[in-house]
Formats: C-alpha cells, structure tokens, sequence
C-alpha cells in the first residue's frame, strides 16, 4: 500500500518543472551550505562507519537506504519516478532473497527543495539507521544532505546528477563517498557529436544555455569531440533559461550561416521556444540534444529533425525487454515515466547491492572504494563505470531517439568512446 501511494503521489505532479535534475546547477551554491573538505572529517566518519561493518555484515536487520528527496517541488518529476523505480527494484531484491542474508528498506523523507528540510531530511534518515542515503538530481539542492551523508561516512548516491560535481570535485577528499548513476555531460555530450559525425554531418552551430553547468558542459564536450573527429564548430550562439534571451534566438542562428547540424543544450520550457523559434524561421537543419531533450509533452506540433539521447525510451519501442517490463511496472503502479531518467533509480539501487555483496559489508569507505573501481558493471540501464576522479557514470550506452512528424523513434544503442576532455 506504502508504494501505491507513492507513486500515486509521483503520478499526481506535474512534468513541466526545471529539468535541473538532469545536472549540476550553476557553481555557486544555491544552498548557502560550505562543502567539509577536510581530508581529517572523511577519515574520521569513515572510521567510525568501519567500527561497525564487522556486526553490519552479519546482521540480520534490514539494510536501510534513506532517501532525502523532493516529492513536492521542481524536482519531484525527476526524483519521483527515480524513486518508484528504486522502490520496485528493492521489492524484486528482497522477493530473491535479499543482499548477505538481509532485506533492504526504503525510507524516504520528502524535503521539497528546502536548504533546512533537506538537511533535516538526511540527518532523520541517519540517526534512523540509514547504511546508506539518496539525494535529490541537482547537486546544489542536494548538498545540505550529501555533507551529512559523508560527513557520518555514508555511500552517498544521486540517482541523475550529470556533472562531475557528485565527487571529490565539489566536496573535496570527503566526496569520495559521493556518487551519481547519471551520465557523465562529458561523456553524454562525445556521445552526441560521434553520432553526428556517423550521420554524415560535418559542420555544427553549438547553442549551450548558460543556466546550468549541465548544459555548458554537454555543449564544451560536443564540440570538443566533433572537432576530434574533423568537425567544424561555425559558431557557438549561447543564451540563458528565463531571462527572454531564448526569443532572439532563431535570429541568431539564421544569421551564424549554414551548418549541418545544431547542437543544443538546454530544457523545458525554454527549449520549447528554441525549437519552435528556429523551425518557425524556416531552418529545417537537425536539432541534437542531451537527455533534457527526453518527452513529449514539450514539443511542437509535428516536430522533426530532433535527436536526443536518453536512458531508456518510454515511447514504447526500447530495446530491451528488461526495460519495457519495469516500464510497464511503473504504468501498472499509476506512475508512467515522462522520460528516460526514472531507471536510474532502478540502477542505483543494483549498484549499490554489487557493492554491499562484493565488500560484505554497509560501511562507506568500502563500499565508495567497490564504486570506483565499477568498469561496466551491468545494470538495467545499461553498464555503468566509475573512476578515483569520475564519480559520475560513463561508458553506458545511450538510447539514441529522433522525432519525426512529432512522433520519437528509437535508432540505435550506442555508448561514447570516452569521455570528452574539456576545460
């Protein structure tokens, strides 16, 4: 019953909502918190996680993932399938047996993307015996509740982060214990210009939006993979979600000459009026875009041109019948995905069982040091890989969709070769 309200709950929000939970925010941080870096709190609250991972590995109470989440605000549409989907995945894990002997137990606090809820969320979820904690897809909303979970030694795990803020990167020698089973933007964005130039596309207009760090680097990356391979970049048209720049948009990519293909990077309701924009201008050039892309229920009538690639297709026609089989779970549950990015949920969830089983035991540290050394770990998602210095997920294959006459076709599974390297 606990899981019908919930995703009953997650079906009740709306979709049109800041897409932030594809990615990082911008670098301040919006929360007002300062990250612990200090190499000493790391060592200190994973030794004290260690003290117990003896007892932990041969209990038999359940091991408990805490999930400090949003159910309520702008990134409930992204956080609440994730959850759903973790929600399944955990039954199906227990219904086998469970992991070293133990069932798992999703608690869940719904923070509503407040800086105090959050951090209260995470710490009720802590000192309730959490072994293990979800944040919110947006590293800034998330990081009241990622300084508690590695502060107290905890895996700390965002299901759709995109930057490789989820990490030491942001959070310094304590992040090590941060992760996030989104696609890396570096990795997301080498996969979009390999396509293009597979498609026979050797000119590009780049258009980032300069809202989030997300979108800049999933356009950085695009260039610097298609230049790799002999593309040209002609011209690079940035603008800003929200702020009316989007409106002069078409105009400028008229006037920045011919290409073969755009590059855009950027997510509802602004990519709408991109779209619209430059289509409405008589430029029938193909559009490709990151997983910000992902949906219907932003696009124009009749939409055409327009790649995106995403975890998992929801327009019926994913490859795989392990996917179309959790899908149709989550339908029967009262909670269709809008996008792709719900089975990540799915993934942190299988994660974070390989680790447990292959550490034999809940303990942070450990299970952080199972995490880096992943190198295409199978999951529902696809394989997954991190690294010392990516915390974020890279190497899976995506879902590479097209619109055509407003309807999306999947056409080919296909990872990056590696990530982009960009400054």
């Amino acid at each position: 019953m606990r899981r019908r309200a919930l995703v009953r709950l997650i079906a009740a929000v709306g979709v049109v909502a800041l897409f932030a939970a594809a990615c990082g925010d911008d670098d301040d941080d919006a929360t007002g918190g300062e990250a612990d870096t200090s190499a000493t709190s790391a060592t200190t609250a994973a030794s004290g996680a260690t003290d117990t991972s003896a007892t932990a590995a041969a209990s038999t109470d359940p091991i408990v993932i805490g999930a400090a989440i949003d159910l309520t605000g702008n990134m409930a549409p992204f956080d609440g399938p994730a959850l759903a989907a973790a929600q399944i995945t955990v039954d199906t894990v227990n219904a086998a047996g469970g992991v070293l002997g133990r069932q798992l137990e999703l608690r869940f606090v719904d923070t509503a993307l407040d800086p105090a809820e959050t951090k209260a969320a995470a710490l009720d979820l802590i000192q309730g015996g959490a072994d293990v904690l979800l944040t919110t897809c947006d590293v800034d909303f998330a990081t009241p509740a990622i300084q508690e979970g590695i502060s107290a030694g905890l895996l700390t795990i965002a299901p759709c982060i995109g930057t490789d803020q989820m990490g030491p990167s942001r959070f310094g020698e304590p992040g090590r214990l941060a992760f996030s089973i989104g696609n890396l933007a570096q990795d997301e964005g080498a996969v979009l210009a390999e396509y293009a130039i597979a498609q026979g596309h050797s000119s590009a207009i780049v258009v980032p939006d300069n809202l989030l760090v997300y979108f800049q680097n999933v356009c950085q990356a695009f260039t610097a993979r298609f230049e790799e391979l002999g593309g040209e970049v002609i011209a690079e048209e940035g603008f800003a979600s929200f702020d009316g720049s989007v409106n002069n948009l078409a105009t400028a990519v008229s006037q920045a000459g011919e290409a073969d293909v755009i590059a855009l990077c950027t997510f509802p309701p602004d990519i709408s009026i991109a779209v619209g924009g430059i289509r409405d201008a008589g430029i029938d050039t193909p559009i490709f875009s990151p997983w910000s892309g992902d949906g219907n229920f932003w696009i124009p009538e009749g939409l055409s041109d327009f790649t995106f690639s995403t975890y998992a297709s929801v327009f019926g026609d994913d490859p795989s019948a392990e996917m179309n089989g959790l899908i149709a779970a989550m339908e029967d549950a009262g909670s269709a995905p809008a996008t792709g990015g719900f089975v990540t949920g799915a993934a942190a969830i299988e994660a974070i069982v390989a680790a447990i089983e292959a550490a034999g035991s809940t303990d942070g540290a450990a299970l952080a040091a199972e995490f880096e050394s992943f190198s295409g770990l199978p999951t529902i998602s696809g394989n997954i890989s991190f690294s010392p210095e990516l915390h974020t997920v890279f190497g899976r294959e995506y879902r590479m969709m097209t619109f055509q006459d407003g309807v999306a076709t999947f056409g080919e599974l296909l990872a990056a070769t590696s990530p982009a390297v960009i400054s």
